[in-house]
């Protein structure tokens, strides 16, 4: 990874990675600058984790499933996930991915940057996403009210070394 201008290569399994607790763990390959036009992140979740919480935003996403199962709740309906599943997200659609197998799931996720003022973000309602304890109680635009909850009980996300069983091929 880089905080530098240009082009640079780095395998996963060497790239920074993220533990967030309930909702699972993640590679950024970013280093201490973000990329400046989009997000991109592998994420690890364990049964019944969630990829945040129920969520609209201002700007396009995108989710590839590479291992595991997952529920997909969008714009309130449940659909199954699974491996190479591939989930185009326009901006304003309300959603949330939720790991469902006894493994852990693997999910690429990509998401476009600049989404203006306060992030574009709102944490919506829904009782489907409530289901697996991915909604809020009251919609916010606000992600420390939305992900409270979530963390009430946990050490704050922190940086951590990739553990080795993440990814499904280790180097």
């Amino acid at each position: 990874m880089t905080d530098g201008e240009g082009w640079f290569v780095v395998n996963a399994c060497e790239s920074r990675w993220r533990d967030d607790g309930t909702l699972g763990s993640y590679c950024t390959f970013e280093g201490k600058r973000r990329f400046p036009h989009f997000g991109i992140n592998i994420n690890v979740l364990g049964p019944g984790e969630a990829l945040g919480m129920y969520h609209r935003e201002n700007a396009q996403e995108a989710f590839l499933v590479l291992a595991g199962e997952c529920t997909l709740i969008v714009e309130g309906k449940r659909r199954p996930l699974a491996t190479w599943d591939f989930f185009y997200c326009a901006p304003g659609t309300e959603h949330v991915i939720v790991a469902t197998s006894e493994q852990n799931a693997i999910v690429l996720a990509v998401g476009a940057r600049g989404r203006g003022v306060g992030g574009g973000v709102v944490y919506r309602v829904s009782k489907e996403a409530a289901r697996h304890g991915a909604s809020v109680e009251r919609e916010t635009t606000s992600s420390a009210e939305a992900y409270a909850e979530a963390h009430a009980d946990l050490p704050r996300s922190r940086w951590v070394p990739y553990r080795e069983g993440w990814l499904p091929s280790d180097r």
